[in-house]
Parts: C-alpha cells; structure tokens; sequence
C-alpha cells in the first residue's frame, strides 16, 4: 500500500500495508495533507519499513545527544558520509531512521518496535527529523514558531519555549480581527522564486492545527518577556542570530546540513523583515506586533 503527503509542496510517501492505521493521532494531521500518488512528481521522502537491527556505523561522528522528554527517550544524531542515523532509546526498544543525501529513501524499524502509547510521538519527531534533513538542502526550513496569518500574510513568532509564543498568538486572534492560527509548533519555512512563505504542516505541538495552506510571511518577530511593550527591527546578524535558534538545533552540528540552513535564512532575510518584541502577556503587545508589521508592509508596498 502507497499513501502521499503533500507539505509545504514537497511530496513524501509512506509504503506499508495498513502502517498509518498504528500511528494514533499522527495519522490524522497527516491525513489533512494526503494526496493521490504520482509517479510523474518528485518524491523527496518515502518511508519504508525494515526488519533488521539499526545499522551500525564503523566511523562516525556524533552530532547531539539530547533528552525528548515528550516521551523521556534519549535521542542520538549521527552521520556517516552522506548517511544520517537517528535514534530514541526508551527501556523498552530503540526506534531509529536512516537517510542520504541522494536518496529519498527512509529506512526503519516500525515493524519490529515495540508498540507503546507514545509510538505516535517517537513516530512524529523521527518523521520530522527526516522531513528535515530532506528539505534543508531545497531551501525550506522546519522553524519552532507560533503562526498566525492575518489577512493575505502570516507572521511567525519565536522565543524559547516558556516565552508567550502561543499566548501572544492568542492575544492576536483574540484582539486583531481576521487573525487565525497556521500552526502553533513547527511550520515549514521556504524561499521559491525570490519570495519567503510560510506553509502548514502535520507538526503543531500540543496544539491540534494542521492546514494544508501557505503564505507570504510579513515578517518574524522574536519574543523575550518584559515589564514593558517595546519592538525594534533587526538586521544582519542580528537578524540571523534571532532565526537560528529556532531552527533545528542538531543541524547545527553538522556541516552540510548548517551550511543549507544559513544559505537559507540570508535568502529569506533579504525579503522578509526580522523584529524583536520585548513584551507583557497583554492585548497592547500584539497590536504593537500588528501594527509594526502592517506598517512595514506599507511602506515597501
């Protein structure tokens, strides 16, 4: 059996009889972005299940280690040549996912790791991973950000988790009119044909918001909180030092991989603008965040 997926324009496949059907509430944000299969378009993911043991790699260099605590499972990223490996260890198995650069190709375990009520989770941030490490080198980025698009654009707003991203996102559909949420965890961030978009996908965090849509992005704004409102623009590395740490943080390690992503952000700063917002978790803070962008959009109309 053949499922697609469409996401942020790039086509991914998942081969397995009845596999989607074990993937809990995964499943159903993917099915927003289902398509019929094509064999005349471009896939950039297919997914495919192994049986065997994780490969081992003779020489490698590993690249983070780090806790999901989603699931409390310690993850590893690794590389070899061109080969990336991915793994989350829990007590009771490692569920792990292999791709090249050159392949679109996904090997992994599914059909041998034990099954568990956070098979979905693990499932859902290796996917991510390998979306990731698909798109980077096509000038797309999976970007940790609360979206909202209001009216024919959407602004993104990063900050540490614990920040406001989603309060503040709140705050805009609550106060700002016309003001809908695009994805609340890690919408996919792309340059084509000169122009930056944003474009939902099946990763939203906590909150259930999945939309198969994309849109000009009007602008970034990165959120540190405040006893005060008060915005200001960033620009050049400033502005890249505001991106990047909201990209994925194990790509950083990486030299192929880091070099794709920072091509990438130069390219969408040179079309879209970057902010800083030092805010109160108050209706002020988002119609200063309004209307600093609507304003900037103005006066480059």
């Amino acid at each position: 059996m053949i499922q697609e997926f469409l996401i942020a324009g790039f086509r991914i496949r998942v081969e397995g009889e009845g596999l989607l059907e074990t993937w809990g509430h995964f499943a159903r944000a993917l099915r927003v972005f289902e398509v019929e299969p094509k064999a005349s378009e471009e896939v950039i993911l297919s997914l495919r299940e192994a049986d065997y043991p994780a490969p081992e790699f003779n020489s490698y260099r590993l690249l983070d280690a780090f806790d999901f605590p989603e699931v409390d499972a310690l993850c590893e990223f690794r590389v070899q040549g061109e080969e990336y490996l991915f793994t989350m260890s829990r007590p009771s198995g490692v569920l792990w996912f292999t791709k090249t650069l050159s392949s679109p190709e996904v090997q992994s375990n599914l059909a041998t790791y034990p099954h568990c009520p956070e098979y979905g989770s693990l499932l859902r941030f290796g996917l991510w991973m390998m979306f990731g490490i698909a798109i980077t080198p096509r000038k797309a980025i999976a970007i940790h950000s609360s979206t909202i698009r209001c009216g024919e654009k959407a602004a993104l707003f990063l900050g540490e988790s614990g920040t406001g991203k989603s309060t503040h996102t709140r705050l805009w559909r609550e106060h700002i009119p016309g003001a809908v949420l695009l994805n609340d965890d890690s919408p996919i961030i792309r340059v084509l044909d000169g122009k930056a978009l944003v474009c939902g996908s099946p990763w939203s965090g906590k909150t259930p918001c999945y939309k198969q849509e994309q849109w000009p992005i009007s602008g970034f704004v990165r959120l540190s909180q405040a006893p005060y409102n008060k915005i200001h623009r960033l620009k050049g590395i400033r502005a890249i030092g505001a991106l990047l740490p909201s990209c994925p943080p194990a790509f950083a390690h990486d030299d192929t991989l880091q070099d794709a992503l920072c091509s990438t952000l130069s390219e969408m700063l040179c079309v879209a603008p970057v902010f800083h917002l030092d805010c109160l978790p108050d209706k002020a803070a988002a119609e200063l965040s309004f209307q600093t962008l609507s304003e900037n959009e103005a006066h480059h109309q």
